[in-house]
C-alpha cells in the first residue's frame, strides 16, 4: 500500500521492490480496509528491556514508555491488511515485531491515510512511519514531486526492503495494455500520494491531444481494486508484491491479472524525524540484527517478498 508520503507522494521511484515472482501464504483474507481513524493493534515482538541486546541505542523516552508508535495505511496486503480476526497482519507488522523484540519495546501500529502518515510523522503523532513507503529524495528533503516546492520537513529512512510498481487490469480484459505508454485514453485507478500516482501523472503530460489519460484517485488500494472490479476504471497500478498479491487472492484469482513489467524499483524505508537521529539509528541496528539472525529472511518468505530482500539497512538510500 509503491508511491509520495507513501504509498505514497514520492518522484518516479517505485514503492516496494524490486521484487520477482510472489507467492503469498493464502490462509490469510483480506478484510476490513480501515476506517483510516485510531484504530490501533499493538506489534506482538516486545521483550523486557532487559533482556533485549539493543534496548540501551533507544532514546530514554522511548525506553520509559516501552513503545514506539507507527503510522501505517493498513489496507495494503501483504505488506500490512487486517487479517479475518481483526488484527494487524503483514511484511511490515512481523518485521516490526521482530524489531521490537531486539529493542525491547513493543511497536503500536496506528491506521491512517497513505498520504497523511509524513504529516502525522512532523507533528509527533507518530514516532515512525511504516507503510510500503518509497525512499526517495522527494522525500527525504519534504519536497512535493509534482512542483519541486518544498512543502514540509524531510524525513530519513532506514531502508530495508526493495520494490517496483505494477499496472493490473480486470482479467482477459486487457484494453491493450502492456506498459505505461498505453495508457493514454485509458482510465486508471491509484491510491492518492503513491508513486503510483506520480508515474500516471508523468505518463499523462506526454498523452498527445484527445487521447487523455484518466487519473482516479482514492485513499486506499482497497477502493482502488473495487473501482476496476466494477469496471469504472481501465486498469489499476500499485507496488508490485501488492499487485501480485491482489491478482492471486481477489475473487480466487478470477478478478485481475498483471500486466507488462513491473517498473521504477526502490528502497522501502521506514520513515524517522530528521531530528530523531538516536531513534534511527536504534531501529537500523535492529533491521540488521534481524537480517543477521535469519529472522528476516524467514519473514519475507512467509510473505513472498524474498527476492525484495536486502542484504543490510542503510540510511537514505533512495534516489
Amino acid at each position: 500500500m509503491t508511491a509520495s508520503s507513501t504509498r505514497r507522494t514520492t518522484a518516479a521511484h517505485s514503492r516496494l521492490a524490486a521484487v520477482g515472482a510472489i507467492a503469498v501464504a493464502g490462509a490469510l483474507l483480506l478484510t476490513g480496509c480501515g476506517d483510516q481513524t485510531k484504530d490501533k493493534s499493538k506489534g506482538s515482538g516486545s521483550s523486557s528491556a532487559g533482556s533485549a541486546p539493543l534496548a540501551g541505542k533507544l532514546p530514554a523516552e522511548i525506553r520509559s514508555k516501552g513503545e514506539i508508535k507507527v503510522g501505517s495505511d493498513i489496507a495494503y496486503a501483504p505488506v500490512e491488511f487486517k487479517d479475518s480476526s481483526g488484527n494487524v497482519a503483514g511484511l511490515d507488522p512481523d518485521l516490526a515485531a521482530a524489531m521490537g523484540k531486539q529493542l525491547g519495546v513493543k511497536l503500536t501500529f496506528e491506521n491512517g491515510t497513505f498520504d497523511g502518515l509524513l504529516t502525522g510523522l512532523r507533528s509527533g503523532r507518530y514516532d515512525i512511519a511504516m507503510s510500503a513507503m518509497t525512499d526517495n529524495k522527494n522525500r527525504q528533503q519534504g519536497v512535493d514531486p509534482d512542483t519541486g516546492k518544498k512543502v514540509g520537513e524531510g524525513v530519513d529512512f532506514v531502508d530495508y526492503l526493495t520494490a517496483g510498481v505494477s499496472i493490473y487490469t480486470r482479467k482477459g480484459d486487457t484494453q491493450g495494455i502492456n506498459g505505461w505508454a498505453d495508457l493514454c485514453g485509458k482510465k486508471i485507478a491509484v491510491e492518492r500520494g503513491t508513486v503510483s500516482e506520480d508515474l500516471a501523472k508523468q505518463e499523462a503530460k506526454k498523452c498527445p491531444g484527445g487521447k487523455k489519460l484518466t487519473i482516479e484517485p482514492f485513499d486506499d488500494d482497497q477502493q482502488s481494486q473495487t473501482r476496476l472490479r466494477s469496471g469504472g476504471v481501465d486498469a489499476a497500478s500499485s507496488d508490485f508484491p501488492v499487485a501480485a498479491y491482489a491478482v492471486k487472492t481477489s475473487g480466487g484469482g478470477k478478478d485481475f491479472e498483471t500486466v507488462g513489467q513491473q517498473v521504477e524499483a526502490a528502497p522501502y524505508g521506514i520513515a524517522v524525524a530528521k531530528n530523531a537521529t538516536q531513534l534511527r539509528d536504534a531501529l537500523q541496528a535492529a533491521m540488521d540484527a534481524i537480517i543477521k539472525n535469519g529472522e528476516y529472511a524467514k519473514i519475507l518468505e512467509k510473505w513472498g517478498a524474498q527476492d525484495g530482500a536486502v542484504k543490510q539497512s542503510v540510511v537514505n538510500g533512495g534516489k
